[in-house]
């Protein structure tokens, strides 16, 4: 086990980033085309960064599964970007921010990179605006805020529900203008299977071909994972099905560290599951507990009236009641973990018992339906598309699911891996969060790092590098291309009896039960068991149809899986590891009240794992490496979180 060096810089909280940004290596702008720069994935954080940096001078190799750039998950982000622009006048600032993200994330986040988060925050709304993103505003002109769980004050800006739409289109059209200008070579459909380090830098990756299976070599100077976060080991979650760890965990396989994978967050809004034919759950904005109202009958009886029958005294507000001062708008793991409470207590409603009313009878009254069809009206009519019901006249009924990572690559305050030249963005890296994520902090995170941050960093990197690089045809890549496709033809030459899909279903039901919303000692130790005999059950039994020189998602999903299958092992080891609760990571045996309970005084650091052998293509055998990084808080006191 080895300390890490986060490489913070030294000063005052509110000085750290300007000096920083003062005394980072600058490229000069004549050379900078002399460098490329390999940007993986093209949602807000990777369009951000490859438009950015191509608008730099630099040369920017831009890679998606997708076939556009717009088909990003980026785009299911609904309910608004935080900033600190306090435009309500009610109290906002860059340090309430700052302080907001770091309690939200229960004091497992790193104080500089959260407060050089609140401070970009005010330039990305001036970023998007002026590329024509089209915030909601008020009568008057001016752009309107609402307000998000975890914060007493209005200051998410929101295009409706469709906000990570607009921003993605924003970012887009940056990118295609640098498309267009010959600055960004875009590379669609195509995905990143391994990275190819030469003398320990990152020098570039291999990527499959999806429409022709054609393996391909893709050298640069520097190397940006902008690949988003992987919730979908749970198979069931808000993301699209696409969406895998494979990036990522190929580089972690390389040497990059992974950090806190056991911070999963639940988010409590989605639309509950209703049956075994489902592949994935729907998203509905936590912009809805502005305005609705979350409760269960008080009488179990009551489940199945009708809810218009429930008088007001047999409702349970039970947000509203145990934390009167946040209500509806505690945090998410807060409101994950108290919907599960009194759904176990017999109090769900619907057919499975496992969901609750978010209402808007009340603000309906209140400002009218049409108000409420302005802010929210497109996520009702998803709603009514899903389930048949009308929310404007009944409740909606809502349950949590997975959706968000807060683990991800570690990162230094630079944003680069422990692998030199390689940088992680966005949800890939682990930074900004700490155990749990505020609302509409992933929007800002993604757009800070890709518009604000990795611009100046990597060129504080570049700057020390050699014009001239080894290319394709260095050793290095012919070894990681090789095992590119002899893992390829391992997967499609073992013929068994199992779908990915199956495998994948059977991995999702285990890390749901045992590494959840909750978890315990027991339910772990079982569950690593039981990941390691599914993840032998795939290498002898796997099915995958086609082959590999053609279109073949079978093929890729059977891949994702293989990857969904060792870091599952590595995100139950984490839970085990940590003997406490925080955040969304909740141990049934360290809790008061049912609220988490941290033990800053021996977990008070970011854990970060080391791949435990040297073959790559091998699956994980043995223990993990242990790395800390110890958290300082100089500037916010640990207290034990209240919302109350």
């Amino acid at each position: 086990m080895s300390e890490l060096n986060s490489k913070i810089p030294e000063g005052s909280i509110g000085e750290k980033w300007d000096k920083h940004k003062f005394n980072i290596r600058l490229v000069n702008p004549a050379n900078k085309r002399k460098y490329t720069i390999i940007v993986v994935g093209t949602g807000l954080a990777g369009a951000a960064a490859a438009a950015s940096l191509a608008e730099l001078g630099y040369n920017v190799k831009a890679f998606t599964f997708h076939d556009s750039p717009r088909r990003a998950h980026s785009i299911a982000a609904q309910g608004g970007i935080n900033a600190a622009k306090n435009y309500q006048n009610d109290g906002d600032s860059v340090y309430r921010l700052f302080y907001d993200t770091v309690k939200g994330g229960d004091y497992r986040s790193r104080e500089g990179n959260v407060h050089r988060l609140a401070q970009v925050s005010v330039n990305i709304i001036d970023q998007c605006v002026a590329q024509g993103v089209p915030f909601a505003r008020e009568y008057g002109g001016m752009l309107d805020n609402r307000s998000f769980g975890g914060a007493l004050v209005s200051r998410t800006f929101y295009a409706k529900g469709q906000t990570g739409q607009q921003l993605l289109l924003g970012a887009y059209s940056a990118l295609s203008r640098q498309v267009a200008t010959g600055k960004v070579e875009m590379f669609t459909r195509s995905e990143m299977l391994d990275l190819v380090k030469i003398d320990g830098k990152a020098r570039g990756i291999i990527t499959r071909n999806l429409l022709t299976g054609e393996i391909e070599s893709h050298a640069g100077h520097a190397v940006l994972l902008c690949t988003g976060g992987y919730s979908n080991v749970f198979f069931l979650s808000t993301n699209a099905m696409a969406c895998n760890a494979t990036a990522a965990w190929r580089a972690h396989k390389k040497g990059a560290y992974f950090a806190n994978p056991c911070y999963t967050q639940i988010h409590p809004t989605c639309i509950p599951v209703s049956g075994d034919h489902q592949s994935k759950l729907t998203l509905m904005s936590e912009s809805l507990r502005n305005d609705g109202r979350v409760w269960v009958p008080r009488n179990p009886e009551d489940k199945k009236k009708n809810p218009s029958e429930i008088a007001d005294k047999d409702r349970f507000y039970y947000l509203e009641e145990k934390y009167p001062t946040f209500g509806n708008l505690v945090p998410r793991d807060v409101a994950s973990r108290n919907a599960k409470y009194v759904c176990d207590e017999g109090l769900g409603v619907g057919a499975t018992g496992k969901a609750v009313y978010l209402d808007f009878r009340d603000a309906i009254k209140r400002d009218g339906q049409s108000r409420v069809e302005d802010k929210y009206g497109n996520l009702f009519d998803m709603y009514k598309q899903i389930t048949n019901e009308d929310p404007y006249k009944v409740p909606m009924k809502i349950y949590p699911a997975p959706h968000y990572t807060m683990g991800g690559l570690w990162v230094d305050y630079n944003l680069m891996t422990n692998v030199d030249g390689l940088y992680a963005l966005g949800e890939a890296n682990f930074s900004d969060h700490g155990s749990n994520r505020l609302g509409a902090s992933a929007l800002m995170q993604g757009l800070a790092d890709g518009y604000f941050v990795a611009p100046y960093t990597v060129g504080d990197f570049l700057a020390t590098q050699p014009y001239e690089i080894e290319d394709t045809s260095h050793e290095e890549f012919t070894k990681a291309k090789n095992a590119v496709e002899d893992r390829i033809k391992k997967v499609l030459s073992i013929g068994g009896t199992q779908t990915p899909d199956e495998i994948h279903k059977k991995l999702g039901r285990i890390m749901w039960d045992h590494c959840g919303m909750s978890r315990n000692a027991d339910g772990l130790k079982l569950a690593r068991t039981e990941v390691q005999k599914l993840r032998e059950e795939f290498w002898k039994d796997i099915k995958v149809v086609g082959t590999d020189n053609q279109l073949n998602a079978e093929l890729e999903k059977a891949l994702r899986i293989a990857d969904f299958l060792e870091l599952g092992e590595l995100m139950i080891i984490d839970a085990l590891d940590r003997n406490e609760s925080c955040g969304g990571h909740f141990r049934e045996e360290y809790e008061i009240n049912g609220e988490a309970k941290r033990d800053d005084e021996n977990y008070s650091y970011v854990a970060a794992w080391e791949y435990p052998h040297e073959n790559p293509m091998e699956h994980m055998k043995g223990d993990p490496i242990l790395h800390k990084e110890e958290l300082v808080f100089e500037n916010v006191k640990l207290t034990q979180r209240s919302y109350k």
